[in-house]
């Protein structure tokens, strides 16, 4: 196996293809871990557990030593349940010769999109721990360890081709485009599919392989219970219902669906605590653990936090950073205040300028009398800096068309769209991309630097704006660069919408 930090070769675009491709690459372990380990294969006072508790600070190192332990078991068909017993199926002499093939890196050299992801796994195991441990205390160790290997098939491809998931998340999460039709363009197969099939080629505990059958096979099942979880709060009447169907519930109530539960409450939280998938996911656990709402959202976000002291890196962004914690006080990320939420007489204001933006017919006289109503409204919902730039086709640029909170130097900004490929696809079709510290670096690094540079900070809001199926316009806006009030940001979206409608009366005044 080679290490490998970017993609040298087309991707694959079918299943056997790319399990070649992911198998024959090697994971990069924190040199310190590396080292900490090697001395302790060499040490006769340290036991198997001793052992194996190092290996768990390197996620890529458990998955090294159990996909090879599995693969390579001598006539034993049943996947290692647990570190231990991989590394007792190896031995010490052919654990340390893993060991010396696989790439020791300092952690920081190591691929943000790997370190990332793993981030996540960990992330997942705090959340499984902290929810499931002491219901299912006879099956901790099965818990730990699915819900940590449960997402280790996209490792390697984090590492191999980081950018094809990078456009993955703009498509589906941020464009919210259809997840099926995107991955079969992107990869040419279906991600679950493949993480499945992965799993099952490396023989990963069952626990995980039963996850991905529920992903794949069993969704209607999940439906159905989230069904149940939506339709009442009331825990016992929740699981009065659920105990009415008993195929349902026993289905329900297997150990296995619980590192499915962490891994997807681990991956929402990365997008937003208050989304509707994080919310779905929360309910979902709530009813398997039989707890109210509130008290298990408030154990997730619990959980999150001990994740973050004990995973959280340099330049990996986690989702305990966006907590609202402690519940009275302003939301505080990466050491910053958020921005306050707007007033109640700016909100009022705002309602204004939206309700001007949505007559009928257009009461706007031309394009500059318009677009200052829809700057002065976006100004209302409680943003500081604000640029809307229209689209030029003569030249195949965007040109400032009306600013605030900026240097004035801005209003002469020309910027062109054949340069960037993000630019391009924001502008496809009517897009919203919110950038954070998250993913800050990845995204403003496919921006135009002449776009980009008038907004300090790690914060920003940017949306397209189409009419009549024709974007026209691109709305930047952010609160001084630092994290976001939440409110306004839901403003920024509903502002975008009555600019939208706005543009299309206008169009049709003369009509």
């Amino acid at each position: 196996m080679q290490a490998e930090t970017s993609s040298q070769h087309p991707a694959p675009r079918t299943l056997d293809a790319w399990i070649t491709r992911l198998d024959g690459i090697a994971l990069p372990v924190p040199a310190t871990v590396h080292a900490r380990v090697r001395s302790g294969l060499t040490d006769p006072s340290r036991s198997m557990r001793d052992i194996a508790e190092i290996m768990q600070q390197s996620p890529a190192l458990v998955l090294s030593v159990m996909r090879e332990a599995n693969l390579h078991s001598g006539g034993i068909t049943q996947p290692a349940e647990s570190l231990e017993v991989a590394i007792t199926r190896l031995g010490l002499a052919r654990t340390e010769t893993l060991l010396a093939r696989l790439p020791s890196m300092k952690e920081q050299d190591i691929s943000l999109a790997l370190r990332q992801l793993q981030m996540i796994s960990q992330h997942a195991t705090q959340q499984a721990s902290g929810l499931f441990a002491n219901q299912l205390a006879r099956l901790w160790h099965d818990i730990h360890l699915g819900s940590l290997l449960f997402l280790s098939p996209l490792w390697p491809m984090a590492l191999a081709h980081p950018k094809l998931l990078e456009e993955w998340e703009l498509r589906v999460i941020h464009r919210g485009e259809c997840a099926q039709k995107t991955e079969r363009a992107l990869f040419g197969v279906r991600l679950i599919v493949l993480c499945q099939a992965l799993a099952e080629h490396w023989h990963l505990p069952m626990w995980v392989t039963r996850g991905y059958r529920l992903m794949i096979s069993e969704r209607r099942n999940l439906v159905k219970v989230l069904r149940i979880a939506h339709e009442n709060d009331d825990p016992l009447k929740q699981q009065q219902r659920l105990d009415a169907d008993i195929p349902l519930q026993r289905w329900f109530n297997q150990p296995a669906h619980t590192i499915v539960l962490a891994n997807e409450l681990a991956l929402s939280a990365q997008h937003g605590w208050a989304s509707p998938h994080t919310l779905r996911w929360q309910l979902l656990a709530s009813l398997y653990l039989q707890q109210p709402l509130a008290a298990v959202q408030q154990q997730i976000h619990q959980n999150a936090v001990s994740s973050a002291r004990l995973h959280a890196g340099a330049g990996v962004w986690h989702p305990a950073e966006a907590l609202l914690w402690p519940w009275e006080t302003q939301h505080i990320h990466n050491g910053l205040l958020a921005a306050p939420p707007p007033s109640t007489e700016l909100l009022q204001a705002w309602r204004k300028q939206c309700a001007q933006l949505l007559l009928e017919p257009s009461p706007f006289s031309n394009a500059m009398h318009l677009t200052t109503f829809a700057r002065d409204a976006l100004l209302a919902c409680g943003l500081q800096r604000v640029m809307l730039l229209m689209i030029d086709r003569k030249i195949d640029a965007l040109r400032v068309h009306q600013m605030a909170g900026l240097d004035k130097s801005t209003t002469s900004l020309v910027v062109p769209i054949k340069d960037s490929t993000l630019l391009q696809r924001l502008l496809a079709q009517s897009t919203q991309l919110r950038l954070t510290p998250a993913n800050n670096a990845q995204f403003s690094a496919l921006l135009p630097g002449s776009l980009r540079s008038p907004f300090s900070g790690e914060n920003l809001l940017i949306r397209s704006i189409a009419s009549n199926g024709r974007v026209l316009m691109l709305l930047v806006a952010d609160q001084g660069g630092g994290p976001l009030s939440e409110i306004t940001v839901q403003a920024f979206g509903k502002t975008a919408q009555c600019i939208e409608r706005a543009l299309t009366t206008f169009s049709h005044r003369n009509v």
